[in-house]
C-alpha cells in the first residue's frame, strides 16, 4: 500500500534527523567552551507575565522565555518554519500515524543557576514530567502549582495525546488517540519547552512550586541571572549549551520598553543594539540611519477585531455584520499602517497554504449597516466596550489610534464604543475571561500550519484560550477536526477553505490587515534574523 504523505514526510525527517545527530553526538562533548565577551541589549516592548511556557499565548513572554531559556524535542530552524531536531535527535511514526518515538540526545545539561544545581543530565524522565503537568489533572507538581495551558487545550492536545511513556533513558513515546497532521510542527512551539523534572520535585519539596514562573531552568543558549519589572531582564549565555558555537553573547539584557519612540532613540544612541516593533512613522528615519539596518519581509500575521459572542447583542449576526460594515478599513490602514499594511478579508494571511483567494470583505457601507441594526431591532444603537492593546504589535502598530476611528466610525451608526485598555498581561487575562464586549487583537502564526489560525482562534476547543470571541460553531469546528485528522495536503486544502467560507458567512471576528514585518538592528550585530512566526530569537546571533 502506497504510503500517505506525513509518514513519509516522518520517515525522511527521522533519516535526516538521524544524520544532523550523528553530528552533533560527536560535538556535544566539547560544546562547552569560551563565550565572546559581548553584551547585547534588546529594546522590548513589554514585561513578560511569567517564565513558564506553557501557561502563556503571547510574543512578549516567548521571547523572554521560550528561545532564551528553553529547547524543545524539535524546533523551528532560525529564520523559517521548518522543523528541525532539538532536544530529539530523530524520530519515528507508526504505520497508522498514532504513534511517535523520540529518541533524545546525549550529553544535555540543564543550565547550574544560583537557585539550581542539577546533579544529572537530560533524560527522558524531564520529557514525561513536562507534558504529563499539562495532561494529568492529578499531576503533583501541577497540584502544587494550579495554572492553565491555553495553548495545549486550545489545539486539542489534551484530548489528542492518550499517553506520554518512558522507554527508556532516552527514549520516550507518544500515543495519540488519532493521527494528527499537524503534530510535529505542534512540538516544536513554546508550550512544548521541557523543563527539569528534578528542578520541579527541588521547588516542589521547598514548598516552592510557583517558583518555576519566576526563576527559570532550561537546556538553552542563556540562563536567566534576573527580572524587575517594567525595567530589565538580564540572561548569561550558557558555556554549557549543546549547540556549538550557537552561543555568542556573554550577556543579554532585555530593556523593557514601552514607548516605541523611546526605544527608537535607545537604538539611535546605542543604549540598545535590537528593537521590536517600530511604529509606520519611524521606519523612514531608520532607514535614513547609517548606523541601523531595517531589513523587512511581509508578515506571517493578522490583526483584527474580535467579538465577544456570549455578549448581547454581538450574539446576533445582523449586529457583527454592520459593526464590520460600519468600519472604514481603508482609512484605518492609510493612519494606522501608514503604508505597511495590506487589507485582510480571510482569518489567515495570504502566504499561508490553503488560503482562499474567493473570500471578499464586506464593503464599507454606514447606511446598510443602521438597517442591519434595526432589523436586528437596535435601530436607536447601543453601548459597547472596545479594547484597545497597550502594547505596538507587527500586526497592530497602534491600537489606540486603531480603537479611535473604529469608535467615531460606529458613532456614526448609533453605535456607542467606551475605549478600555489594561497593561498587556492583564488585559489578556481579563480578555481569556470574556470581559471584553469587543477586542483588537491579532496573531502572528506559531507553526506554518492552517490548524494555527483556524483551530487556535476560532475552534470550539479555544474557547477558553485564544479564542477571543467564545465563538463556538460546530459546522465549522467539524472541518477544522477533519483537517487535523488528514494527513494529505489537498484534502486538508478543501476543508480549510470550506471553514473559511464559514467564518466570512459568521463573521465571528473583523480581519483589519496583514503587515509588513521590519526589525531595526544596529549594525554592530551579526546574523540576527526575522523570525516569521513573531518571536526575537538570540542563539546564533553575536556582536562585532
Amino acid at each position: 500500500m502506497k504510503e500517505n504523505n506525513l509518514l513519509r514526510a516522518a520517515r525522511m525527517t527521522s533519516l535526516v534527523a538521524l544524520a544532523a545527530a550523528s553530528i552533533a553526538g560527536a560535538t556535544v562533548a566539547h560544546a562547552a567552551g569560551s563565550i565572546p565577551n559581548k553584551t547585547l541589549v534588546y529594546c522590548s516592548e513589554g514585561s513578560p507575565a511569567g517564565f513558564d511556557s506553557a501557561q502563556y499565548t503571547t510574543g512578549v513572554d516567548f521571547t523572554a522565555a521560550t528561545f532564551t531559556v528553553y529547547n524543545r524535542l524539535v524546533e523551528f530552524e532560525r529564520g523559517g518554519t521548518k522543523v528541525e531536531p532539538g532536544l530529539a535527535q530523530s524520530w519515528d511514526v507508526s504505520p497508522d500515524g498514532k504513534t511517535y518515538t523520540f529518541h533524545l540526545r546525549h550529553g544535555v545539561k540543564f543550565q547550574t543557576t544560583a537557585y539550581f544545581k542539577p546533579t544529572r543530565e537530560f533524560n527522558a524522565d524531564d520529557v514525561v514530567f513536562t507534558f504529563d503537568r499539562m495532561l494529568n489533572a492529578n499531576n503533583a507538581f501541577r497540584k502544587a502549582y494550579p495554572v492553565s495551558f491555553p495553548y495545549f487545550t486550545d489545539m486539542g492536545l489534551d484530548k489528542l495525546i492518550a499517553k506520554v511513556e518512558k522507554v527508556d533513558p532516552y527514549t520516550v513515546k507518544f500515543t495519540l488517540n488519532e493521527p494528527n497532521a499537524p503534530f510535529i510542527q505542534n512540538m516544536a512551539m513554546e508550550f512544548a519547552s521541557i523543563l527539569s523534572a528534578e528542578y520541579a520535585d527541588q521547588l516542589m519539596k521547598a514548598g516552592k512550586a510557583a517558583d518555576i514562573n519566576q526563576y527559570p531552568v532550561g537546556t538553552g543558549p542563556f540562563i536567566f541571572k534576573s527580572y524587575t519589572k517594567d525595567a530589565t531582564i538580564r540572561f548569561d549565555g550558557n558555556p554549557d549549551y549543546w549547540k556549538p558555537g550557537a552561543v555568542k553573547l556573554s550577556k543579554l539584557i532585555f530593556s523593557i520598553t514601552p514607548d516605541a519612540s523611546v526605544r527608537v532613540q535607545k537604538l539611535k544612541r546605542d543604549e540598545c543594539q535590537v528593537m521590536s516593533y517600530p511604529r509606520p512613522a519611524d521606519i523612514a528615519p531608520l532607514k535614513a540611519d547609517p548606523n541601523i539596518a531595517m531589513p523587512s519581509q511581509p508578515g506571517f500575521n493578522l490583526g483584527y477585531l474580535s467579538y465577544n459572542v456570549e455578549h448581547k447583542p454581538m450574539d446576533k449576526l445582523e449586529v457583527r455584520q454592520a459593526l464590520d460594515m460600519a468600519i472604514n478599513k481603508k482609512a484605518i490602514i492609510e493612519s494606522v499602517y501608514q503604508g505597511a499594511g495590506q487589507a485582510a478579508t480571510n482569518p489567515m494571511p495570504p502566504t499561508q497554504w490553503s488560503y482562499d483567494k474567493s473570500l471578499k470583505a464586506q464593503p464599507y457601507d454606514p447606511e446598510k449597516a443602521k438597517a442591519l441594526l434595526a432589523k436586528a431591532g437596535l435601530s436607536s444603537g447601543f453601548e459597547m466596550t472596545l479594547w484597545a492593546m497597550p502594547v505596538q504589535r507587527a500586526y497592530n502598530p497602534n491600537a489606540r489610534l486603531m480603537a479611535e476611528m473604529i469608535q467615531a466610525d460606529w458613532a456614526k451608526i448609533g453605535v456607542k464604543a467606551k475605549i478600555v485598555t489594561y497593561e498587556w498581561g492583564e488585559y489578556i487575562k481579563r480578555a481569556h475571561a470574556g470581559e471584553d464586549d469587543s477586542m483588537l487583537i491579532g496573531w502572528t502564526g506559531d507553526n506554518g500550519d492552517p490548524d494555527n489560525w483556524l483551530g487556535t482562534l476560532l475552534g470550539c476547543e479555544a474557547v477558553n484560550g485564544n479564542n477571543f470571541g467564545k465563538w463556538c460553531y460546530k459546522p465549522f469546528d467539524e472541518l477544522v477536526q477533519k483537517g487535523r485528522q488528514t494527513s494529505d495536503q489537498a484534502q486538508r486544502t478543501k476543508f480549510y477553505q470550506q471553514a473559511q467560507q464559514i467564518f466570512a458567512q459568521q463573521l465571528p471576528f473583523s480581519p483589519i490587515a496583514h503587515s509588513t514585518v521590519y526589525q531595526p538592528v544596529s549594525k554592530k550585530v551579526t546574523d540576527m534574523r526575522i523570525e516569521p512566526l513573531g518571536y526575537a530569537r538570540f542563539d546564533g546571533v553575536g556582536m562585532q
